[in-house]
């Protein structure tokens, strides 16, 4: 098991990596929209938060080496499933035209820090299609 770091992603707030190599699998903690600058939740409501969430999602996996098209699964957790369509749109652009990972979206009570989105995933460490 290797744990993995990316400055350009909000440092762990707790006992958690932000990430964890094993089994050829990358594991990513969940990620809420902080700016890992200030380590404040970013302005602008779910849309914003969304494209926070993705830049610090994809600065992990650039830090083991991987991209967004390596994700195998993903799970979306929102304060308000009536955001699902903006949701939807900003993980879309931020995925681009690859293969698009399995993924599930559930509502939630309450999220850390007051956040409206929260992403965790699963990437493929090896590249390989079945």
């Amino acid at each position: 098991m290797k744990a993995i770091f990316s400055k350009q992603a909000p440092a762990p707030i707790g006992p958690y990596s932000q990430a964890v190599a094993c089994g050829g699998f990358l594991f990513l903690s969940g990620q809420i929209g902080l700016d890992p600058a200030s380590g404040k939740l970013v302005d602008g409501g779910l849309e914003a938060q969304t494209r926070q969430v993705m830049h610090n999602l994809e600065a992990v996996l650039r830090a083991a080496g991987l991209r967004f098209e390596d994700l195998i699964k993903v799970d979306v957790f929102l304060t308000d499933m009536k955001q699902f369509a903006s949701f939807n749109r900003v993980y879309a652009e931020a995925l681009g035209e690859g293969a698009k990972p399995a993924r599930q979206v559930v509502e939630v009570r309450g999220l850390p820090l007051g956040a409206e989105v929260e992403v965790s995933a699963i990437a493929s460490l090896n590249r390989r299609d079945p």
